[in-house]
């Protein structure tokens, strides 16, 4: 029986001090990954909308995780300030007019904070220092921006469709031009006619250049180009 006790009491020892470990591991990860157990500076940004931003959530700092939301306060109706605690391994990367910004882990993943860079030349920030901020953009009216796009994407598509459809059937003036095979018949005859109008006036030419009265005017010309020919060969000729 005693033999049964002390079995028993070895067994119940080794659960407990399982526990414990697991216990004090648990802790050490947690603690680890909210910046427990490393030099944290604090910073704070107010908002007009926090938009789902709640204690504990990551803040990011050039896509990698570098503290955790510690406090968010209701200051006034209007106004809601957020406290940080941030390593400090990367205070030295953190300029004083960088400016935070509500972002999300994906579509519908945890809200968490962005921190931007700021200008290279500017201070590194300070311990409590407020940055500036920026307000997210509501799922909702991302939402609604989509609906309206696509409300306007179906009303073009329609009257593509109608404009299609009349061209289809021989209405309005491009309908005409494609279904009426008489306008098409009729364009080329025009083409046929300026084409043959412009052979005349070639005709026209060459007769009125052997007439005795056209016959001085022409030669004048041609003499005339003669010379303007002439004296750009002499100025090429000049300049080489």
């Amino acid at each position: 029986m005693d033999m049964h006790k002390e079995k028993f009491k070895i067994r119940l020892g080794f659960f407990v001090l399982t526990g414990l470990l697991i216990f004090v591991l648990a802790i050490f990860i947690i603690g680890k990954q909210k910046n427990l157990f490393d030099p944290v500076f604090r910073v704070k940004a107010v908002f007009h909308n926090v938009s789902g931003l709640q204690v504990g959530n990551n803040v990011r700092f050039s896509g990698i995780n570098v503290g955790t939301v510690d406090k968010i306060t209701i200051i006034n109706d209007s106004a809601v300030q957020v406290e940080m605690l941030l390593l400090q391994s990367v205070q030295p990367f953190i300029k004083a007019d960088a400016e935070v910004g509500v972002g999300s882990e994906g579509i519908i993943g945890d809200r968490l904070l962005l921190v931007s860079q700021g200008n290279p030349e500017s201070p590194m920030v300070r311990n409590g220092q407020e940055l500036a901020s920026t307000e997210p953009t509501e799922t909702d009216a991302i939402i609604q921006s989509l609906e309206i796009t696509a409300m306007n994407a179906e009303i073009i598509s329609a009257e593509l469709a109608s404009i299609v459809a009349n061209i289809n059937s021989g209405k309005g003036t491009l309908g005409r031009l494609i279904q009426d095979s008489t306008i098409a018949n009729n364009l080329s005859k025009t083409m046929e006619n300026l084409k043959s109008s412009s052979q005349g006036l070639d005709e026209n030419m060459e007769a009125a250049k052997d007439n005795v009265l056209l016959r001085g005017y022409y030669k004048r010309k041609e003499r005339e180009a003669a010379k303007r020919k002439a004296l750009l060969e002499r100025e090429k000729l000049n300049k080489e």
